[in-house]
């Protein structure tokens, strides 16, 4: 099959539009007919390269959501037409996969970044040569992808793919550090140190489970007033203070924290703003060297924790996130901005400047090809 595919290489400010050749889909494996995909910074940190390990040239996308189009031979649970949102690929028989801990998957990594599936072969070829693809098992900045089957969620059918995408990544990993990884509940306080897509998953997820008090921080009014609409409580602009201003809202600190944020700063300000035996989530990792104040942690019994997929089984959050969004409960599509597919520079550029929330590029299109 022939498809166009937004390809990232080397020395480009972002990916091109180009003609690709995709594989037929293997026995455990799904065609899928990318309806529209979220573009996150992990694309945009994979595309610049020298931070992951992917390597270029490669095909980007890992907030996939479309309609089934075949399955492979040994396929049971999706058939041709079912719509799915794609996540990232596991094994599906290691400890933290058995556990429903998909992204803490002992074969995550190459599965993940390495451009190609376990044996070496990649999905993508171009003109007679493999192309990196696979990218978390999917690389859905494509019109049609391939993915595993216990990669590909199935969702309802009165719901809008264009929207659904972002499910997969981002907002998994917000809502779930909130109500899988430190499981707030109701009373408990929260601040949430950058509200991007994460960030503003998080907010909604501790609306959703109740939270006494919900502290927004972001260099952005803008964002920031975006926060206080999808249920914070209480704003406050990022700079040397932060810690200080939040303490004036929760004076013994506060239960939770979480930090999508890479400034070392902010790591130190997200510890200092708990309360005794409070817990800093951070999903991301510090830019440069940063050394913890053990002490503090160690003082008041705090815990620093690093979360993947908001340590959530994607088959199980993504359909009750869907659930909660139907009910008006959890409005994460107020966050996202849709770009044609052929727009993705500008698309890339949003994201990266903060413009957009959570960019979402509209891939079903008239045009597409098969040989």
């Amino acid at each position: 099959m022939k498809i166009r595919a937004a390809v990232s290489r080397e020395g480009q400010p972002y990916p091109l539009l180009e003609t690709v050749e995709l594989d037929e889909p293997r026995p455990h494996e799904v065609l899928v007919r990318i309806v529209a995909a979220g573009i996150c910074h992990t694309d945009l940190r994979a595309h610049q390269g020298g931070i992951l390990p992917t390597p270029r040239p490669v095909v980007l996308g890992h907030e996939g959501a479309g309609i089934v189009e075949r399955v492979g031979a040994a396929v049971t649970k999706l058939r041709s037409g079912d719509r799915v949102v794609l996540s990232g690929s596991s094994c599906g028989v290691c400890p933290s996969c058995l556990r429903a801990l998909p992204a803490y998957c002992d074969q995550g990594f190459p599965r993940i970044f390495s451009g190609r599936r376990m044996d070496g072969s990649s999905p993508l070829a171009q003109g007679g040569a493999a192309l990196n693809g696979s990218f978390f098992g999917q690389s859905s900045f494509a019109e049609y992808a391939i993915a595993e089957e216990r990669t590909a969620v199935k969702v309802r059918s009165d719901v809008s793919l264009e929207l659904l995408g972002p499910l997969a990544c981002g907002v998994i990993t917000g809502a779930g550090a909130v109500l899988k990884s430190v499981q707030l509940h109701t009373g408990q306080n929260i601040a949430v140190f950058g509200v991007g897509g994460v960030g503003m998953s998080a907010v909604m997820a501790a609306r959703l489970a109740g939270a006494h008090r919900i502290i927004a921080v972001d260099q952005s009014a803008e964002r920031l007033e975006m926060a206080l609409q999808l249920g914070a409580t209480d704003l406050v602009r990022a700079d040397d203070d932060t810690v200080k201003r939040i303490l004036a809202i929760v004076p013994r600190g506060v239960d939770h924290t979480l930090n999508t944020t890479a400034a070392p700063a902010v790591f130190d300000q997200a510890i200092e703003s708990l309360a005794p035996t409070g817990c800093a989530v951070f999903v991301t990792t510090p830019r440069g060297q940063w050394t913890p104040n053990m002490m503090r942690l160690l003082a008041g019994g705090k815990r620093l924790q690093g979360v993947q997929g908001g340590d959530a089984d994607p088959q199980q959050f993504i359909p009750m996130l869907i659930d909660q969004w139907q009910a008006g409960r959890f409005p994460f599509d107020r966050m996202i901005k849709r770009y044609p597919f052929d727009e993705i520079g500008r698309a890339f550029a949003d994201c990266a400047s903060g413009a957009t929330v959570k960019p979402v590029l509209d891939i079903s299109s008239p045009g597409q090809t098969r040989a």
